[in-house]
């Protein structure tokens, strides 16, 4: 037998939908006029009180009293919070005894139990398959997609044996293979209820999502259905959500083809979709210049941030544990402080994101496991350095960010000037469903940039016409990476007119206030743009030319180039000797006497001088 319901969850009264007196859910009239925040904001993984859209959601539940019900709800906007309530009405009226969550990965299961123990439901977030049962004093489990995949059975015997909510958080995981879908069906098919989640109500395949409703439009489509949705244009004109700044870096790109031909082109500019592949590429490569010239803005702009929000954090994300690792040394470098790096989807990992969640440190830099679910409301400013260029993905990113905790607080997002990703970041605000009986395309065949060069889902391999320092035919080799700055993404609008990097100009963008409401933003972003177009702002002109220190920076760089392929130093490891011994800052931010100096002593290592 269950064990009785827990005091600790009551919450004052069982009867409807009412959520007890203390927070009575409003009729759907009154909630289009309550505050965002009705009525106060919830608490962090808490649900006692409630947000108006969560009050509505509830008493859409509770007037159909659905099986199945899909709700759809921004990264930030407090899903959790939502599904706990609907869990403690269920569990008080007795509809259900059990409570089986089942989420994406390890992280989110721990933090999944540890929101429902708050409100005194109790998961066991370490349940393993070969146990076959929970404890008595659990009130259910938190499990991943990947374990139910692996014994459906096992799970569909344990939903039958007590009526059982189900909770399916960042359902679009349940079509990530056939099997998975399968399983999930087989599973929770004789479920009391089910509750499915998705802060993405779409997948950049037409894979079905188990237990979603789609509708046949007049075109033939069938796209899904949610029960009850709040995007993130409505959170974000709610003040439930921050605004996202993204600030876009374009430059100059060199780099070997597989004929041994070497390219060079401008990140950005009208090209293949090859090359513009290889172009970001090769500025995702830790030992070019433009990653740490990025991660020395983005470091910029979160000191600016901390001004007002002292303990704001930032996030990179990278496209494989080896880039991981050099981003956080090349943190380290700039900041003079710790990185905390997440690898993996181990207990590790999750540890070392909730110290960095609890924290005050400034970087942390993670491969895939942060981008989706991961609630650490303090993070910033985000750093995209990843080649995965799904909707999906970008969507859930940058998620990460849009968690607010004060009125007035922005996020800002870093990244390559590349069409794909430019296109996502113009059309955030954008509702999407999830259509199924269309084409695949070739991205959603798993190609997320071009065929054969680099493969979904945030890993990179070597692409066909590339070649190695070896002259191996297939392997890749970034020789020249070069960054400057190109513009902010802002409500659809776009702003500057470019810049190199450490100017002023670029200095105007960064320095915008760490605490800004979305009018506001609007507003210092048109006097910037009006600043660089008429000439009007107050600036020094810089020393030297640009164009001359663009020679000088291409110069070094071709020494440092051919130095490295002599000597089989890595790239990096030379221009860190060369600052080392000379002084100064990275490359992109380095004067011409700092520049000639270096040129200079690279010279003469090659006649055995020094």
């Amino acid at each position: 037998m269950s064990p009785p319901p827990n005091p600790a969850r009551h919450t004052g009264g069982s009867e409807g939908w009412s959520g007890g007196p203390a927070v009575a859910a409003p009729s759907s009239a009154a909630a289009s006029h309550l505050s965002p925040a009705f009525p106060a904001r919830a608490p962090w993984g808490t649900a006692s009180k409630l947000r108006a859209w969560q009050a509505a959601a509830i008493e859409a539940y509770g007037a159909r009293n659905p099986r199945d019900f899909l709700a759809v709800a921004t990264p930030g906007a407090g899903k959790t919070t939502f599904a706990l309530r609907v869990a403690t009405e269920l569990l008080e009226q007795g509809i259900v005894r059990r409570v089986t969550v089942v989420a994406p990965t390890e992280h989110l299961k721990r933090q999944w139990a540890d929101a429902a123990a708050r409100v005194g439901i109790h998961l066991d977030p370490t349940f393993r398959n070969s146990q076959g049962r929970h404890g008595a004093h659990f009130d259910g489990i938190a499990v991943t997609y990947a374990a139910v995949a692996t014994k459906p059975a096992l799970h569909a015997a344990r939903t039958r044996a007590e009526p059982t909510l189900v909770i399916l958080d960042e359902v679009h995981h349940g079509g990530d293979a056939l099997s998975w879908g399968d399983a999930v069906r087989e599973a929770f098919e004789g479920a009391t209820r089910r509750l499915a989640l998705t802060g993405t109500p779409f997948r950049s395949d037409t894979a079905a999502i188990p237990f979603v409703v789609y509708d046949r439009g007049t075109d033939g489509i069938r796209r899904s259905v949610a029960d009850y949705t709040y995007g993130y244009g409505d959170a974000l004109r709610d003040g439930v959500v921050r605004p996202v700044i993204f600030l876009s870096y374009s430059g100059q790109m060199r780099w070997r083809t597989r004929a041994g031909d070497e390219v060079s082109a401008r990140l950005g500019e009208d090209m293949t979709k090859d090359m513009t592949a290889q172009a970001w590429r090769t500025a995702l490569d830790p030992e070019g210049e433009w990653i740490p010239s990025v991660l020395a803005a983005a470091d910029r702009r979160l000191e600016e941030v901390r001004r007002t929000v002292p303990d704001a954090g930032g996030l990179v994300i990278a496209t494989d544990q080896a880039d991981a690792r050099a981003y956080a040394a090349h943190l380290r470098r700039i900041t003079g402080q710790p990185t905390t790096v997440v690898l993996s989807d181990d207990d590790g990992a999750s540890d070392r994101i909730d110290e960095f969640s609890a924290g005050t440190s400034r970087w942390m830099v993670a491969v895939r496991m942060v981008s989706e679910g991961v609630d650490v409301p303090r993070l910033a400013v985000g750093v995209y350095a990843t080649s995965t260029a799904t909707p999906l993905f970008f969507a859930q990113a940058v998620g990460r960010f849009v968690r607010v905790r004060r009125r007035g607080e922005t996020a800002s997002v870093f990244l390559p000037s590349v069409p794909q990703l430019l296109a996502l970041a113009a059309t955030l605000e954008l509702e999407r469903d999830h259509a199924l009986d269309r084409p695949l395309t070739a991205e959603e065949q798993g190609m997320t940039l071009e065929d054969g060069l680099l493969a979904a889902a945030n890993r990179s391999q070597d692409g066909p016409d590339a070649v190695g320092p070896d002259g191996v035919a297939g392997t890749f080799q970034a020789l020249e990476a070069q960054a400057t700055f190109d513009r902010v993404l802002f409500d659809g609008g776009e702003f500057g007119t470019g810049a190199e990097v450490g100017s002023d100009e670029e200095l105007d963008f960064l320095g915008l206030p760490g605490l800004l409401d979305a009018d506001q933003v609007s507003t210092l972003l048109r006097q910037r743009q009006a600043d660089q177009v008429s000439g009007r702002a107050s600036r020094h002109a810089p020393a030297v030319d640009h164009r001359r220190l663009a020679e000088l920076r291409k110069e070094l760089n071709a020494l440092v180039g051919a130095w490295a392929r002599r000597s089989g130093q890595p790239h990096g490891s030379v221009h860190t000797e060369l600052r080392r011994r000379c002084g100064g800052p990275e490359v992109a931010l380095a004067s011409a006497e700092e520049l000639g100096a270096r040129t200079a002593l690279v010279r003469d290592w090659f006649v055995g001088r020094r």
